[in-house]
């Protein structure tokens, strides 16, 4: 299925590109082979998102410490966030991908919907400037900086305490391969925990990797628990 018009997705985002070339290549999978792709804007657009959202946890938070908001911002720009956050503006159906990819459901992948959203803003940044990005993130968050009424756990942290309260040696991550250009490296992650099967996650440094995994372990824990 070809990509919607990108006009309908400046509508969502209240942004009318006056550089139409850069909302299209921010849309642009790498799948496709097109020489402008979406990955630097991803990197710029990861910075930004950062910043208005840590600025938007400072206000909310006053008293809060670093680390207390630190773990907020870590769990709201997560991969898995940015593509719940995708998803209410459908951008998933304005992605051009290469036929395979679309095909694989490249459309609906939480990896590609986080870094095409990524891009977006820092298209968006870019054409319209920081006030115009803050706009979109203030509305996109603000109904969800409450989801968490008391800062989260680091995942690895609930893994280590779990594993030390079961009598097991504590959880081994392992580096198992490094993929994406250089500016955007993707590293892939194997946890091991004594008398389970390891699990591979992705992520954008080791450190999310290592969360992504550690995430996953806790689900599948949770699932299990659930089946007895």
């Amino acid at each position: 299925m070809a990509a919607q018009s990108p006009q309908k997705l400046e509508e969502r985002i209240g942004h009318l590109f006056k550089d139409p070339a850069l909302l299209k290549t921010a849309l642009t999978h790498a799948s496709t082979g097109a020489k402008l792709n979406y990955e630097r804007l991803e990197f710029l657009g990861d910075r930004v998102l950062g910043l208005v959202v840590a600025g938007l946890l400072y206000a909310r938070f006053p008293n809060e410490n670093e680390g207390d908001l630190a773990l907020r911002l870590a769990a709201l720009v997560q991969g898995r966030f940015l593509a719940e956050i995708a998803q209410v503006i459908d951008l998933g159906s304005y992605i051009e991908l290469s036929a395979a990819e679309a095909l694989a459901g490249g459309a609906m992948n939480e990896n590609i919907l986080a870094d095409v959203f990524e891009a977006l803003i820092g298209a968006l940044y870019l054409d319209g400037g920081f006030e115009k990005c803050q706009k979109l993130i203030h509305a996109l968050w603000a109904d969800r900086l409450h989801i968490m009424i008391t800062p989260p756990q680091h995942p690895k942290t609930r893994i280590q305490e779990w594993a030390q309260g079961a009598g097991l040696p504590l959880p081994v991550y392992k580096i198992t391969g490094q993929s994406g250009p250089d500016h955007a490296p993707v590293f892939e992650v194997e946890l091991s925990v004594q008398g389970h099967a390891p699990l591979l996650a992705q992520g954008r440094s080791r450190q999310v990797a290592e969360r992504e995994a550690a995430a996953l372990f806790l689900k599948y824990l949770e699932e299990e628990k659930s089946s007895k």
